[in-house]
């Protein structure tokens, strides 16, 4: 999904939570925590942007994406620097506020707009992209966009990062998230890429201390770098800044310092009705997905230039769909593009359509129905801003996700195509998005950042819109009763095993921490961070000693 997180791809924010204040604001002052070498001082807080109820601006800053979520702060505090940022968590803590931050507002659950938050910190002011020479890398404010980041950086430097495709999802959450897209089996995570990250942080005494991580061995804070590898926002902190350089970059331009995207893609769009898709029809087509990513799961093969996104739509949409990405500028790049195709529509019989319906969150793509060349920077910016979910502001949405490390079972299918054929739902923009995963993902170690799914052939995310509140009751009972059929097996959610691998945090689902979904025995944080969440817990114990970062999922702080 877009985001997703934020998104096809997603979408999440950094958050926060309440603690009992009582220290004042001490520029400077270092926490006694392992980190303390690595203090941050910053100038004076300038005069911050506040935007309070009966101010015409509030009703646009208490919502994001879903409409599901609102909120009725006190106060929005809009910051542009490092050290207004410090000064909002500051008064926050010491007045014992319940303070959430807001990257780009698609965060699918509401740890950032709920009733209890008291302060917003609005970070959407912080959007600058530059090259930063003290430390030799990319710097990308936390509230920058993504397609604004693919913007500067290209367009500037011709580098860009595998981040997101959906053109609003912010930087802050994304990343942090360990974010997921298009030039993923090509170029790996966008937390491949990140050399460092600053982050303001609330030690024991209740003092907000502005900490600088980076994945330098030596790093004392290289823990809290590795925690904002894919360990969720709202945390540890706030991310202020993240800084970007691949591992092993050498030299000083940075043109140099990241990779550099295909200089012209292909795209494809293609489209199957449902009229003629009868139930062992479906199956073969879910079969081929599945048997060509779990064949070309590792990396170092041509298909590492080609991503996929197969949107399993309910019947009501009328189609079923698949758009495909290929970096054009490879040998035969046409025949890797034939090749798939002839591998996904294998024994299918089924005529190929143009997409002339939209997917899911996609809008139609009639015009891709024969590959289409174009440079890279106009096919992300055509994918990322043709979705008609993200503008309109009556939406509301709920979503879900797995991983898989192979084919879907039989078993799986069944329940697939079950809930995709009810009649007791009629939405079409009700639909599973089956991405691409592997490649150069499955290139790096599973511990070495804490985004764990890396040996995942592909992702699953179940997602559906709507805005008539009266059908909010049928759009949960369809979604959920969907997912908990097809993990029925174990006990209702994608446990860690040799059929899946768990669930993505930048989809965050609340319904993991219920017994009443979750039976498998198999707690939220295990399916998000797998082996990873104690790692996460003691970054958690060091840098965030009184939670004052919290929401209804994060990191909890270890009870031993």
């Amino acid at each position: 999904m877009a985001r997703h997180a934020e998104g096809i791809h997603r979408r999440n924010f950094l958050t926060g939570g309440a603690a009992a204040g009582g220290a004042a604001l001490l520029t400077g002052t270092a926490l006694a925590s392992p980190s303390a070498a690595a203090d941050q001082a910053v100038p004076a807080a300038g005069p911050i942007t506040t935007v309070a109820p009966g101010d015409k601006r509030y009703k646009d800053l208490v919502q994001g994406w879903n409409q599901r979520w609102s909120s009725a702060p006190e106060r929005i505090c809009l910051a542009e620097t490092t050290a207004q940022v410090r000064s909002v968590i500051q008064a926050a803590a010491t007045a014992g506020k319940r303070l959430t931050v807001r990257s780009g507002g698609h965060c699918f659950e509401d740890w950032v707009f709920n009733p209890d938050v008291q302060v917003i910190l609005d970070m959407t002011r912080m959007d600058r992209v530059y090259f930063d020479p003290d430390k030799n890398a990319v710097c990308v404010e936390a509230g920058a966009q993504v397609l604004n980041v693919y913007e500067r950086m290209y367009r500037t430097w011709g580098v860009t990062i595998p981040a997101g495709t959906c053109f609003q999802v912010g930087v802050g959450g994304h990343v942090s998230g360990g974010g997921w897209g298009l030039l993923c089996r090509q170029m790996g995570l966008v937390v491949d890429h990140l050399y460092g990250v600053e982050v303001v942080c609330v030690g024991a005494d209740g003092t907000a201390t502005v900490k600088v991580a980076t994945r330098e061995p030596n790093d004392p804070n290289r823990d809290l770098w590795w925690a904002h590898t894919g360990g969720g926002g709202g945390n540890f902190g706030v991310v202020t800044r993240f800084w970007f350089r691949s591992p092993g970059a050498t030299g000083t331009n940075p043109a140099k310092l990241l990779p550099q995207p295909p200089a012209e893609v292909f795209l494809h769009a293609t489209a199957w009705p449902w009229a003629d898709m009868t139930k062992d029809r479906f199956a073969r087509l879910v079969k081929n997905f599945g048997d060509w990513h779990t064949k070309n799961l590792k990396s170092g093969t041509v298909n590492d230039n080609l991503t996929s996104v197969l949107w399993l739509n309910h019947k009501s949409a009328g189609y079923i769909g698949l758009v495909t990405q290929v970096d054009a500028t490879v040998p035969d790049a046409q025949k890797i593009l034939d090749d798939y195709l002839g591998a996904i529509t294998a024994g299918l019989d089924v005529a190929q359509e143009p997409m002339t319906t939209p997917m899911g969150e996609v809008a139609a793509m009639p015009e891709l129905a024969a590959p289409r060349r174009m440079p890279w920077l106009q096919a992300a910016r055509y994918i990322g801003t043709t979705n008609p979910t993200l503008n309109d502001p009556t939406f509301r949405s709920d979503f879900k996700s797995a991983y898989y490390r192979k084919t879907m079972p039989t078993a799986h299918i069944d329940e697939f195509y079950r809930h995709l054929t009810r009649d007791d739902l009629v939405n079409p923009t009700a639909a599973v998005q089956v991405s691409s995963f592997g490649g150069q993902v499955n290139a790096v170690a599973p511990d070495a950042t804490a985004a764990p799914h890396r040996e995942a052939a592909f992702k699953a995310a179940w997602g559906l819109w709507w805005n008539d509140p009266a059908a909010e009751d049928i759009s949960l009972r369809w979604i959920r009763e969907f997912y908990h059929g097809v993990f029925a097996a174990t006990g209702g959610v994608p446990v860690i095993n040799d059929v899946t691998d768990g669930a993505y945090v930048n989809y965050p689902d609340i319904d993991l921490s219920d017994p009443k979904y979750n039976t498998s025995g198999v707690p939220w944080h295990d399916l998000y961070y797998k082996s990873g969440y104690a790692r996460l817990q003691k970054v958690k114990q060091a840098y965030d000693p009184r939670d004052f970062f919290r929401h209804s999922q994060s990191v909890k702080l270890p009870t031993t």
